[in-house]
């Protein structure tokens, strides 16, 4: 679950019995590819693609090892 704590500035992840600050990049990956109103990562994958000028085949690594980091500890559900 996503959530911003307006008291620190920061969004993070929720996930269960833990919380993980999201930097940057990585709040902008997780708004572009994760949530309910995502078509799909795919998708997002080409938002951050025009977004930030950068090679679709970098972003999409990036994207793609950053995901499935989340997943595995719990922070993404597919």
């Amino acid at each position: 679950m996503l959530r911003n704590d307006r008291r620190r500035g920061q969004w993070m992840l929720m996930g269960p019995e833990r919380l993980l600050v999201l930097d940057e990049m990585a709040l902008a990956v997780v708004r572009a590819c994760v949530g309910a109103e995502i078509a799909d990562v795919a998708a997002g994958i080409d938002r951050l693609t025009v977004e930030y000028d950068a090679p679709r085949t970098e972003v999409a690594a990036d994207v793609l090892e950053m995901l499935t980091d989340l997943r595995n500890k719990g922070y993404v559900v597919t």
